[in-house]
């Protein structure tokens, strides 16, 4: 069968078209920076060939177009099925779903709670019924891995009322990532997922940890929206809630309070220049204070996520570094894994350099793996299975 796989993000559109099962990749880019004044069409062919297209695209649906228009037209043939990333599902859908005007609907709604994305993840649907008003479209949601977390984790110390009228929840997100890699770590190590105790580091312009126990998600620190956790690019993540309420009362209007929290907060709030950890480490390097404080807030608030969802696992036997940021940035992993020698976590720090598969010491009680995302082909893989049931 014939996959296109559309990952569709505020400003960018990542694609794959993948025979399944055969999980082999025909084709896969991204258009980077839709509706701004630079924007990228980059691919990569079957056969090793890339290219880079300079494009301006002022929307998802012309960016549709100009990933279409890489495809042969027998390759838009074979098309079966086109699978979606979802961020926001609720509770309504735990698992890949064909998208009816219902489903449209429900996507719709839960708008307010993924403001930054299931607009554009809507976008890439609609796009795609109107190019092929007759192949299936598959939504496949990021919060659907983490609907197996226990009320005591996904419920908020609130008045339990509103979880009744408005199901305010913990809901969690990047759930498609931590399940792929998760289960791509376990086929490295030649292991049953069932049999560990494994956090899931999704490092990235978005951040999240996962707590994954017998192979299901049992903590996540992204919570009702993707706001919650960890400090992010932009995004400020938890604070007391307590700080909205003073400055409103100050004379604040709601909508500069969001976007100071979504996108004036995090590492670009504190440094003041930058949300790329790139740029912040060799700015910490020329001694730019604000910038290390940026970095070190970072890495903070990740150890403080892996030590308290280490208790949550009764131990910790395998860490996984995945994200933009986690894949790739060699310096922050290092920093990140020095306290826990308590856990007798020890990286290999040649091969942590290297961005090797396995970074730990053979004699580190905790193996510690760089696994690179592909929701892609998680959604396929999903998408897949849905059809063949």
């Amino acid at each position: 069968m014939f996959f296109l796989i559309l990952n569709s993000g505020s400003s960018s559109l990542k694609f794959q078209a993948l025979e399944m099962p055969k999980e082999e990749a025909l084709l896969k880019g991204i258009v980077d920076g839709i509706g701004q004044e630079e924007c990228f069409l980059k691919i990569e062919h079957k056969d090793g060939k890339s290219q880079v297209l300079d494009n301006k695209v002022p929307n998802h649906e012309e960016a549709l177009a100009l990933v279409l228009a890489q495809l042969k037209n027998d390759q838009l043939d074979k098309i079966n099925a086109i699978g979606h990333r979802v961020v926001h599902g609720g509770e309504m859908y735990k698992t890949a779903t064909l998208v009816s005007d219902k489903v449209l609907t429900d996507i719709q709604e839960l708008s307010d709670l993924a403001p930054l994305h299931n607009p554009a993840n809507l976008s890439g649907i609609y796009g795609c019924k109107k190019f092929f008003p007759n192949i299936p479209n598959i939504a496949v949601f990021d919060t659907a891995f983490h609907q197996t977390l226990p009320a005591k984790a996904y419920l908020y110390g609130l008045p339990y009322e509103l979880y009744e009228k408005f199901r305010i929840r913990k809901y969690g997100f990047h759930g498609i990532s931590h399940q792929y890699v998760s289960r791509e770590a376990m086929k490295v190590l030649k292991e049953n997922i069932k049999d560990f105790k494994i956090l899931s580091c999704h490092l990235g312009a978005g951040a999240s940890i996962c707590a994954i126990l017998k192979g299901k998600s049992v903590e996540i620190s992204m919570g009702f929206t993707p706001l919650e956790g960890l400090m992010m690019g932009t995004r400020a993540g938890s604070f007391d809630p307590e700080i909205i309420i003073y400055l409103l009362r100050k004379g604040y209007k709601l909508e500069e309070v969001e976007e100071m929290i979504q996108k004036k907060g995090g590492l670009k709030g504190i440094s003041q220049t930058s949300n790329d950890v790139r740029e912040l480490r060799e700015d910490e390097l020329s001694g730019n204070l604000k910038s290390e404080l940026a970095f070190e807030m970072f890495v903070y608030r990740i150890q403080r996520f892996i030590g308290s969802y280490s208790a949550v696992l009764g131990g910790l036997e395998i860490l996984i570094f995945t994200g933009g940021v986690g894949e790739k940035a060699y310096y922050l992993r290092k920093r990140v894994c020095e306290p826990f020698g308590y856990l007798s976590l020890k990286l290999d720090s040649r091969k942590n350099k290297a961005n090797e598969t396995i970074i730990s010491t053979p004699d580190s009680e905790v193996t510690t793996l760089v696994i690179p995302s592909n929701e892609e082909l998680q959604i396929a893989r999903e998408s897949y299975q849905l059809l063949k049931t």
